[in-house]
């Protein structure tokens, strides 16, 4: 397993003036044996910044070194990454087994020694008892496991996966999610993660880097990025709801945006009047919908507590050690609070 250093990484699409910059120097080192989510909505280079670790695209400024050899004139086959996608791209006419050895036999690898690592993965992987099958006669998260067994047969220095449980159900991406934790905490290999969804990257990574607009806004453990957003599109980028950002609220000075998670509201005598617009029954918790003059916030409360009608005005307070402040020009966070 190697680390990955991205050294002030620039990628634009064209020459001259009206080429289009995507990515915005980036700079962050991923250590040996980490595992890293690249989070963001779409279009923000998350996967134009995998491809070029992967070789599949060029580096238009700066430097990427794999362990510690620059890589950005390197062929793709001799970086020593092992890719998965979010189509699985299997041989549909192979069986499991073939599938997952067909890169080693191109690399030239002895039979022996294939049918080592093949047994090894699918025991990893719990795909012992399919390797007979045509990935016709599978599932989807059997497919992805397929997909991923075939990665972890070439033993590499880096895993790179680019949106792999996109195609699954809400159930299978739970379970493959555990599948991947599982098998980095046996491997140990150094891992990149591309997702747009906020949820696999809180549970995934070891440390997240958010993506926006081409700029890593951040880069954390995935509680520094949930309790101390560094910007106002981190804060509503991470979390399902996302933090409340207020502008308007009494008590928020101008030029300034007040954060709050909905977990970090409460019901009392004091705190802002709101009128209650929407109220969604999440099992054991609820989320409350209000309006505080021309802004909606979310609150969350546990099931049990008691639920204002809808339409009707209550007292929201703020926790004040929970509060979060952002610069309403640039979006950065302003201090510790």
């Amino acid at each position: 397993m190697s680390a990955i250093s991205f050294r002030n990484v620039i990628k634009r699409y064209g020459k001259g003036p009206k080429a289009n910059q995507v990515i915005h120097g980036v700079s962050a080192e991923v250590e040996a044996g980490e595992f890293i989510v690249i989070v963001g909505p779409s279009g923000c280079g998350k996967s134009t910044l995998l491809r070029m670790v992967a070789g599949l695209e060029e580096v238009s400024a700066g430097d990427i070194a794999i362990g510690n050899k620059v890589v950005n004139d390197v062929e793709p086959a001799k970086r020593d990454i092992a890719m998965v996608f979010q189509n699985y791209a299997l041989y549909p006419h192979m069986r499991v087994f073939d599938n997952m050895a067909y890169g080693l036999r191109i690399a030239g690898v002895g039979k022996d020694e294939i049918k080592t690592r093949v047994d090894k993965a699918a025991k990893i992987l719990e795909l012992g008892h399919l390797l007979e099958r045509k990935p016709r006669e599978l599932s989807g998260g059997q497919r992805q496991r397929v997909a991923m067994g075939r990665a972890i047969v070439r033993q590499p220095q880096v895993f790179l996966f680019d949106e792999p449980l996109s195609n699954l159900d809400a159930k299978l991406r739970a379970q493959t999610r555990l599948e991947i934790q599982k098998l980095h905490r046996e491997l140990g290999i150094t891992s990149l993660f591309v997702t747009h969804d906020q949820v696999e990257a809180m549970t995934l990574a070891q440390r997240i880097m958010v993506m926006n607009a081409g700029v890593m806004d951040q880069f954390g453990t995935p509680e520094e990025v949930y309790n101390r957003p560094a910007t106002t599109f981190v804060a509503s980028f991470m979390g399902s709801p996302p933090m409340n950002l207020l502008r308007h609220a009494p008590g928020v000075k101008p030029g300034t945006v007040l954060g709050i998670r909905p977990e970090h509201l409460v019901f009392g005598n004091d705190g802002w009047i709101v009128q209650v617009e929407q109220v969604e029954m999440l099992g054991a918790e609820r989320l409350i919908y209000a309006r505080i003059g021309d802004e909606q916030l979310v609150m969350r409360i546990e099931e049990g507590q008691p639920v204002p009608a809808i339409g009707t005005p209550a007292r929201i307070a703020a926790r004040p050690e929970k509060l979060h402040w952002f610069d309403a020009g640039s979006g950065k966070r302003l201090s510790d609070a």
